[in-house]
């Protein structure tokens, strides 16, 4: 099917829908030696589902849709794999924001952001932002840490760094490694510590509204609940690998299929609930309700039947 082109968001639509993929190279590296095209391979291409073919589903189905990318395997390879994930995103017409994975750093210890004293954050942040505008990235606007591992000191940073949104808040995995001092069910945009949080939605559990984690169901369940609530947003997270096998050596087609039938109701329901770039947000509401979507026997059975199912197709390597 033709790619057909990205149309502006509404005006004041009443619900939009952030369609985020962390974008990484896979850590570990490998041995002494080894090159970067190796990892970028398993993660960034991930056995032919990976980012340039969720940018030709984004096309097809004229959505869009925020890649955080992780700039810091510059630490270790060169600028040159990071502009390579970059590019692809930018001449597809769709948005770059920045991640932060502190482990390329090449430190010893801990592994997240969250927890390190103020002026380690600053430095890292700092360093990550230069190296994904040196890789031809705009000035990035909004911010993710990698496992979500933010907390108060990294948004105050972040304000510091002139950052206007971070999306870390992840109740799911909160109070830790995501440590942001929001409620666990917190869902709605609010400004904290100088930046507007915008929150990974999720569901009673609480479970992040990620797309190799939940059913198509209640992705759609979630979106339907937040505009029965008058929610102005949802964000729904993936990764550059997650359509791939852990291994990123074969597709996961019940994964794959999830993601191609999303963009399929988005661009079905785009006037009731237009995908955005952050740098449409400025009219966010701030005062909305954050009520998730309540857990639902059926919804939960229908996510335990697909995952049993993606596993079985996973171990026989399809």
């Amino acid at each position: 099917m033709a790619a057909r082109p990205i149309s502006p968001a509404s005006t004041e639509p009443e619900t939009r829908v952030l369609l985020t993929v962390d974008t990484a190279l896979a850590w570990p590296p490998g041995p002494e030696g080894a090159r970067w095209e190796d990892a970028y391979r398993r993660s960034y291409e991930a056995a032919g589902v990976g980012v340039r073919h969720q940018l030709r589903i984004l096309a097809q189905y004229a959505l869009k849709a925020c890649f955080f990318v992780d700039p810091m395997p510059a630490c270790a390879f060169g600028i040159e794999p990071v502009r390579s994930m970059v590019e692809p995103i930018l001449e597809a017409g769709q948005e770059v924001q920045l991640l932060l994975q502190p482990c390329w750093a090449g430190e010893s210890g801990e592994p997240y952001l969250a927890g390190r004293d103020r002026g380690a954050q600053y430095e890292l942040i700092r360093r990550a932002r230069d190296l994904l505008m040196e890789a031809g990235a705009p000035d990035p606007i909004a911010f993710r840490a990698g496992d979500h591992a933010a907390d108060d000191d990294s948004l105050r940073v972040l304000a510091d760094l002139g950052f206007r949104f971070d999306s870390s808040h992840d109740g799911q995995h909160h109070p830790w490694p995501s440590a942001i001092s929001l409620p666990r069910e917190q869902i709605a945009p609010v400004l904290h510590q100088g930046v507007v949080e915008v929150p990974v939605t999720v569901i009673g559990g609480p479970l992040a509204l990620r797309i190799c984690a939940l059913s198509l169901g209640e992705i759609k369940a979630a979106i339907l609940h937040a505009a029965d609530q008058r929610q102005p947003i949802v964000t729904i997270v993936t990764g550059s690998g997650e359509l791939a096998n852990r291994a990123g050596t074969a597709p996961n087609k019940v994964h794959a299929k999830r993601f191609e039938d999303l963009c399929a109701f988005l661009s079905k329901e785009r006037k009731r609930f237009p995908t955005a770039f952050f740098t449409e947000l400025d009219d966010l509401p701030l005062d909305r309700s954050s009520a998730p979507l309540p857990p639902a026997g059926l919804r939960r059975m229908g996510r335990l039947i697909e995952r049993l199912w993606s596993d079985q197709v996973e171990e026989r390597g399809a």
